[in-house]
């Protein structure tokens, strides 16, 4: 590679013949992602999540904060709770920490170009179904690789944040772990329909809170019934399952989705990918050893990935395109030195804390982000005010 810079004395043809090198490698890769100095149950600046992707040796490795929240109900309590100045936000504050965002994540896609593929996108957090006006505000504000289609809420109450939450959610959808898991899978159908996300995040994210996060959904009649009724739907239009690792971390013993609908995903001729929903530098390809022997145990032969510099069959995401690897050659990427000693570490499971609630991190410096004059503009659908941010 030095003779080839002294030769060419070009930097930006260096860059794209290591790229080249990247695209004809086999290595691992990430949908989803984030970091506590943009998202409050997380660890880590945004940086530091992008260097321990390239050390672990990432080919894409996906940015995807939170997208804001445009009413005060739908504040976390982490986010409202107290006296404290840095915890006491509001929607206002959560739009100026993602115009923040995308600036930052905009200025390491190109510091690190030649190192490693950075998709930069945001997990939707899809309420109601006027969030799906908000969405489609953010994706016409900025130019974006992807969008990760997620569901945290059933009737307008969080379902993963805390134990107590969720029962309050499945109180109010009549009482039973049943008719709870049947109004969000309603929810994320609505979703679905009506944003066609490119990856679907944590499909039965519902299970964590739950009496028995591993139990059968197909004990249900009506659960199982609209879970395929998803299934088929994803599968139709293309979207890619992410096989995400965060429920490893938290004590299950099978990635979302679970095994049993991943088997049915697969007979419908549906197409996988994957993430480890890292929150930290540790989760950074955290169990994805696990993983491979649940695509293994499952008979996924072929795994998929977003990469850029194709043509998109997706208008919204132009410069992204779908690739395919085999799985072989994926246990290939990850039976390694680096990924033995990813997954002997434990890892901080940041997201909540021994009270069942959400854990802050950062929040002085988010504080601080906020208080700064900046360079980007973004407006929040609620009051049409217009925001001044770097």
């Amino acid at each position: 590679m030095a003779a080839v810079c002294f030769l060419l004395g070009d930097r930006s043809i260096v860059k794209i013949l290591h790229l080249r090198l990247l695209t004809l490698s086999t290595m691992p890769f990430s949908h989803h992602s984030h970091s506590g100095q943009f998202c409050g149950h997380a660890q880590n600046t945004l940086e530091e999540m992008v260097q321990t992707a390239i050390s672990r040796k990432f080919r894409v490795f996906a940015l995807t904060e939170h997208m804001p929240r445009d009413r005060h109900c739908d504040l976390y309590p982490d986010e409202v709770v107290g006296d404290q100045i840095e915890t006491n936000q509001t929607p206002a504050d959560l739009y100026k920490i993602f115009a923040a965002y995308y600036k930052e994540a905009a200025r390491l896609k190109q510091a690190y170009e030649s190192e490693i593929t950075i998709l930069i996108g945001f997990e939707c957090d899809y309420i109601r179904p006027s969030s799906t006006g908000v969405i489609e505000d953010l994706l016409r504000q900025y130019h974006y690789d992807l969008l990760v289609g997620s569901v945290h809420h059933v009737r307008n109450i969080p379902i993963d944040y805390s134990r107590p939450l969720y029962e309050k959610a499945r109180r109010a959808a009549g009482g039973t772990d049943e008719l709870v898991f049947q109004d969000y899978f309603d929810t994320q159908f609505e979703m679905l329909q009506a944003l066609k996300p490119p990856i679907v995040g944590h499909f039965d994210l519902i299970r964590l809170q739950s009496d028995d996060p591993e139990c059968s959904f197909q004990k249900w009649e009506g659960v199982w019934e609209r879970i395929l009724r998803n299934l088929t739907f994803i599968q139709s239009y293309g979207g890619l399952m992410e096989l995400n690792s965060a429920s490893l971390r938290k004590g299950m013993s099978e990635p979302y989705p679970n095994a049993e609908i991943s088997k049915v995903f697969l007979e419908k001729n549906g197409r996988f990918t994957l993430s480890d929903d890292s929150h930290s530098v540790d989760q950074v390809m955290l169990n994805y050893d696990r993983v491979l022997q649940f695509v293994k145990d499952v008979g996924i032969l072929t795994l998929h990935f977003l990469d850029r510099g194709k043509a998109s069959s997706d208008s919204r995401f132009p410069n992204v395109s779908i690739s395919t690897m085999p799985t072989a050659e994926w246990e290939q990427s990850i039976s390694s030195p680096i990924l033995r000693r990813v997954n002997m570490k434990p890892s901080f499971e940041s997201e909540v804390n021994g009270q069942g609630e959400s854990v802050r991190a950062n929040d002085i410096e988010k504080r601080q982000l906020l208080d700064t004059p900046q360079v980007l503009q973004m407006t929040a659908p609620a009051t049409e005010e217009l925001y001044t941010i770097a």
